[in-house]
């Protein structure tokens, strides 16, 4: 596991799931000074209760720190992302004894469709989500904001070459399976009980042709209505609450 740089996380549940999940990184909060908000007053007594220093400050102050963020009267400043190196993904696989459930984001570059996906990710208790170095959102207070804590709880592994990455996996016996809107056959006739991991594509172009080529299959989501396609984000969520509807017998 690695470190990132030090940023500033904005928000009210940016904040506060960075005091609740991972404190020990938390260096500072800045809270909006004669703010009246309850929510920012549990911000200033969680912080205080886990030794980190809290200023109360102007909102230019807020402002400069946030970088154009919403910050809702608080920014924190947060030492580093954890990062998982791309070598450390066999053994989360290992740990998830057959049911590992992998999240793959072939170049998601909006940070808000990015924390939305890692949001859909921690709800379905996926084992991580990998993304690629290049051509991808970094996580930053923005996808943090978005995420409403889920990056600080999931596994994020930046790889050098998904490609490479996919064989890797499929190597461990992990099925990968890609989501194309023009593929033949139908996410609901896959077995997603197992190992799987589901690779999605970015915004406009979708999937690449090497990571198309690494996958075990295509499918699509069926859409009656006259979209083209979804959102990758809301593509995300349905593809991975059908594996959790096949891994828990829920109907």
């Amino acid at each position: 596991m690695s470190k990132g740089t030090g940023h500033w996380v904005a928000g009210i549940n940016a904040v506060a799931a960075a005091l609740a999940h991972d404190a020990a990184h938390v260096r500072e909060v800045l809270v909006e000074a004669g703010a009246k908000n309850p929510r920012l007053a549990e911000i200033e007594r969680a912080a205080r209760d886990a030794g980190i220093a809290v200023r109360k400050v102007n909102v230019q102050a807020l402002e400069g720190a946030a970088g154009g963020v919403r910050h809702q009267g608080v920014v924190a400043r947060y030492e580093a992302a954890r990062t998982w190196d791309e070598g450390e993904l066999p053994e989360l696989i290992e740990a998830a004894a057959g049911r590992a459930l992998l999240l793959v984001l072939d170049g998601v570059q909006d940070p808000h469709n990015l924390g939305a996906c890692l949001r859909s990710a921690a709800a379905a208790g996926v084992t991580a989500v990998v993304i690629p170095k290049d051509r991808s959102a970094p996580v930053n207070a923005t996808v943090r904001k978005t995420s409403a804590g889920a990056a600080d709880r999931l596994p994020v592994v930046r790889v050098t070459n998904l490609a490479r990455t996919l064989r890797a996996i499929r190597d461990l016996g992990v099925w990968a399976y890609g989501l194309a809107g023009e593929a033949q056959g139908s996410l609901y006739s896959l077995d997603l009980t197992g190992n799987v991991a589901l690779v999605l594509g970015g915004e406009g172009e979708g999937l690449r042709r090497l990571t198309r080529e690494h996958c075990d299959g295509l499918a699509r989501i069926p859409m009656p209505g006259d979209m083209e396609s979804l959102n990758v984000s809301v593509a995300a969520g349905v593809a991975l609450f059908e594996a959790v509807r096949q891994r828990t017998g829920a109907r």
